[in-house]
């Protein structure tokens, strides 16, 4: 290695610590992103570049009604003056205000291809154009009466308004997305009317909660429609602390197609869900055989959504097929609320459904207030000039000779009259066509005109009731604009309970039900053999491996392995590795510990019971729903410690148990003696002086106690016969009857 170089002597060098320059640089960039990017202001709902988009726009004159721009005009300027980032992203936010399964009430009007609910894109921005709807109109009104403070653009050369007026709800009308640092946001759309109900509620009742508005604001309302299927307790959880989400489904209904046959057609699909790749998805299941219900997809949508879902069969069940798509695809999808947002334009906070309404109509009243004090500005100007004109009208005469014959006739007015400068400009501005009679008659209305509405003004800014009283007529306005019974202002999205088939296991729904014989080795590995085999004598095994345990069961069905360590493990039958090879290693599918062995292999039957033992001679019944897992680690079910391991676990079928000791003592005792547990150690079956466990078997007393010996043949010894063998938990036991196997094992 070099010798490090120096720094360069002379000029003022700072030594400056890394760790503090990289903490106040990335804090920097945090607020910025926080601040001017990604979270929406409490009072507008707007991001700095949809603000910009829309001020930028109504300098363009872009109004609802007037003509299209192109929208490379409207990105130009918006770059140009406000918005110094790339072209594409102020265009994208663009083409987002516009698109209406986006936004649940447009701001912008487009024409040209905006991209569609496929997930296509927008044309380019020089094929499009755009214009402003009434929504973006009354977001930005009153703009130019003083409402809203301004500041200087990124170059210094014009202003933009820090927030707009927003004469509408929109942080929650249209919702917004964002992802800044260290926090996000996500907020659904909702519909305006209910919104208006719930403000007007507001107003009238101030500390009313979140949970009392929801009487009014029933949930999102999304621009692509659905149902939502949350229970009322979580929607009200969601909306009280500003965090939560939704589960979407989409709208289906069941389409008769004669003979008997029908069809699942959806016409709405979950917010935010691209058609294309939704049906996509579907496809791809479909070839991967992991929808045996579902036949073929189409996508019959036109300007309408509708997608047709065939059925395999006409038996199967429409509500078990959709459940199985919910389940699967992205037809049923969770809509997040997270509402954080800068509240008073500058602190991130996460606010609940009051308090949003509430930052918004603060926000209205304090516009009303910039408004009035504007306009009064406005006519006591006007009836300043408007008082001069009239005390001219009194004398015209003089007048007219003042301007014809003084050098300085301003001046003179001013000193003759008792005019201020600017009564005496508007008089000398006076065209010779107003001095007629009519005039001083429209002059003197439009003077107690003008005095009345400032009188009716100044009681409105000395009377906070009145302001709300108006700022109250506003949002009924509004509702009136956007109510229920206006296309855009119906509801769109719907509330239901989730069909009971949500509860079902669709495991069965899911796979095709075919006949299996699962394979268990000794050292472990597993395969199911299509069909139930009867010899299992025939079976190949590698090497010198051998059968440890075979049974039959389906393809629906779970398998529970039990390891020596006590876990139980559970894998599905339907992925078990087909009968051509060997199969594959247990291991393979389970997070076994590297010193545990597989003790044996069984199907899961739902409400059964279990009776697991160590080879200590400790056990337990468990419940065998309870032994059940849902993870590759499987569950911990019987506790053992070393040199003791897991032995057995056997059907709980019966009253009484056999069991059977490496020391070749056999004991019975009824099986309400075991306790009953979800885990544990167990209790003490059989004692041992040395040896362990051997074999344990539950039977039925009065069936009698079977066995097979080592040729294949049945014994059976009969409850009566059994006497000398009936104990007590804990008991030694006797040598077996006449007839047991060698091995000490009870066999199939």
């Amino acid at each position: 290695m070099g010798k490090p170089v120096d720094p360069p002597s002379g000029g003022s060098i700072e030594n400056i610590n890394l760790k503090d320059a990289l903490e106040e640089r990335y804090l920097a960039y945090a607020l910025s992103t926080i601040m001017h990017r990604a979270l929406p202001d409490a009072r507008d709902g707007l991001k700095p570049v949809h603000r910009r988009i829309l001020y930028g726009m109504r300098l363009l004159r872009l109004d609802p009604g007037a003509a299209f721009k192109k929208s490379a005009r409207v990105v130009g300027d918006v770059m140009g003056q406000f918005h110094p980032h790339g072209d594409q992203a102020i265009y994208d936010a663009l083409v987002r205000l516009a698109q209406d399964f986006a936004q649940r009430y447009p701001l912008i009007e487009g024409q040209g291809n905006f991209g569609n609910i496929d997930g296509d894109n927008a044309a380019a921005m020089r094929y499009t154009e755009a214009r402003m709807t009434e929504v973006a109109r009354l977001l930005l009104q009153g703009i130019d009466e003083d409402a809203v403070d301004f500041r200087d653009t990124y170059d210094e050369a014009n202003r933009e308004p820090i927030v707009l007026p927003a004469a509408f709800p929109n942080l929650l009308a249209n919702g917004s997305q964002g992802i800044a640092v260290g926090m996000a946001t996500s907020i659904p759309p909702h519909n305006v009317a209910e919104l208006c109900d719930a403000a007007l509620y507001l107003i009238g009742h101030p500390r009313a909660s979140s949970e009392q508005l929801l009487t009014f604001v029933q949930g999102p309302d999304l621009p692509t429609g659905g149902i939502i299927v949350d229970g009322r307790e979580s929607i009200l959880d969601a909306y009280r602390t500003g965090r939560g989400s939704f589960r979407v489904r989409a709208r289906w209904e069941k389409e008769d197609t004669g003979r008997g046959g029908w069809v699942a057609v959806v016409t709405e699909i979950p917010y935010g869900v691209a058609k294309a790749r939704l049906i996509e998805k579907i496809a791809e299941l479909l070839q991967e055989r992991k929808l045996p219900l579902l036949a073929d997809v189409r996508d019959e949508s036109a300007e309408d959504v509708r997608i047709v879902l065939e059925p395999r069969a006409r038996t199967v069940d429409p509500v078990l097929l959709m459940e199985s798509l919910f389940r699967l695809t992205d037809l049923e999808s969770r809509v997040p609320l997270n509402m954080n947002v800068l509240t008073a334009g500058q602190v991130p906070r996460v606010l609940g459904l009051a308090e949003a309404l509430r930052e918004w109509l603060d926000h209205r009243r304090e516009v009303l207030l910039r408004r009035s004090r504007h306009r009064l500005g406005e006519i006591e100007r006007r009836l300043e000039i408007l008082g001069g004109l009239l005390i001219v009208y009194l004398d015209l005469d003089k007048v007219i000779r003042i301007i014809r014959e003084e050098d300085e006739p301003k001046a003179e007015l001013m000193k003759v009259f008792s005019l201020t400068e600017v009564q005496a400009d508007a008089i000398l501005n006076t065209r010779l066509r107003s001095l007629r009679k009519l005039e001083e008659m429209e002059l003197r209305k439009e003077f107690d005109e003008l005095t009345a509405e400032k009188s009716s003004i100044e009681e409105l800014v000395a009377s906070e009731d009145k302001q709300w009283k108006t700022v109250a007529w506003e949002v009924r306005e509004v509702k009136k604009t956007f109510g229920p019974e206006t296309p855009l202002g119906r509801r769109r999205t719907t509330f239901a309970e989730a069909p009971e088939a949500a509860i079902i296991d669709l495991t069965e729904a899911m796979v095709e039900r075919e006949p299996v014989t699962v394979v268990l080795s000794e050292k472990g590995w597993i395969r199911a053999l299509k069909g139930h085999v009867a010899d299992f004598s025939t079976l190949q095994f590698k090497g010198d491996d051998a059968l440890k345990v075979a049974f039959h069961t389906e393809t629906t069905a779970k398998i529970l392995v039990l390891a020596s360590n006590g876990k139980v493990f559970t894998l599905e039958a339907s992925k078990l590795p087909g009968g051509r090879g060997f199969g594959d290693p247990v291991r393979l599918m389970a997070d076994l510990d590297e010193v545990a062995d597989i003790v044996g292999a069984f199907p899961y039957r739902p409400e059964t019971k279990l009776l697991l033992v160590s080879s200590e001679g400790r056990g337990f019944v468990a419940a065998a729903d309870t032994v059940v897992a849902n993870t590759r680690k499987g569950k911990q079910v019987l506790n053992v410690s070393a040199p003791y391991k897991a032995a057995a676990c056997v059907p709980a079928e019966g009253d009484h148990v056999a069991i059977v000791g490496e020391n070749r003592k056999l004991l019975a005792f009824p099986l309400a003696q075991v306790a009953e547990m979800a885990r544990g150690r167990g209790v003490r079956l059989q004692k041992y002086k040395d040896g362990g466990l051997s074999d344990v078997k539950v039977f039925a007393l009065a069936e009698g106690l079977t066995w097979k010996d080592t040729s294949g043949r049945t014994w059976t010894v009969a409850g009566d016969d059994l006497k000398d063998w009936l104990g007590n938990r804990g008991d030694a036991g006797r040598l077996p009857p006449k007839g047991f196997p060698r091995n000490n094992r009870f066999g199939g």
